[in-house]
């Protein structure tokens, strides 16, 4: 009895110590090294254009997908170049799009670009995007104006009420809701369906 409660013990204390290690020397590295990706994605635009740009805080854009579906962009913060003021830089973005059936499909991401004059965006990293239904995750994503599909890459994991999906790629239509899965190798897609 007495081995039991030494087992036990000793779990407690290893447990123990990797929640200091973890509290202390490994989430605060997680904050440093997002906090350095967000100053370097913001520089690598700035590059060489020192006082060349605009940042704003809090900026909403409207515009429309598809020639008939309104959209909203949202962000944290925004970087406009002088060197080309129809492109937004945007950090904390989040966009909803509104389709002809009532629903309303949100994505949002770390980072982005949205085009002012074209009305296109481009997601990247930690890119969520759901219509209420079917769940996209992945680290890129693009929704061009002038196109039916979303293009959907790197590391992309869908979870749908049909099923689950990992792929390198998927087109996805929000209004038909069909998918176009592709890898980049010749590897298989890994895909879970339920009936």
């Amino acid at each position: 009895m007495k081995k039991k409660y030494q087992k036990t013990q000793f779990f407690l204390v290893i447990f123990g110590l990797m929640l200091i290690v973890l509290t202390y020397f490994y989430y605060p590295n997680i904050k440093d090294e997002k906090l350095k990706k967000t100053e370097n994605f913001l520089n690598e635009e700035i590059d060489g254009e020192e006082g060349q740009g605009t940042t704003f805080e809090n900026v909403e854009y409207k515009g429309i997908y598809d020639l008939d579906k309104p959209f909203t962009v949202k962000s944290e913060k925004a970087l406009i170049l002088n060197k080309d003021p129809a492109i937004v830089y945007l950090e904390n973005m989040r966009v909803l799009l509104y389709l002809t059936d009532s629903r309303v499909v949100t994505i949002q991401s770390d980072f982005g670009k949205y085009n002012k004059d074209t009305y296109d965006l481009f997601f990247e990293s930690n890119v969520t995007s759901t219509d209420g239904k079917t769940k996209i995750y992945s680290e890129n994503l693009e929704l061009l104006a002038t196109e039916n599909l979303v293009k959907i890459y790197n590391d992309v994991i869908v979870n749908d009420v049909t099923g689950s999906l990992r792929a390198d790629r998927v087109d996805y239509d929000f209004e038909t809701r069909y998918f176009k899965i592709s890898m980049f190798d010749e590897e298989r897609v890994k895909m879970k369906v339920i009936k």
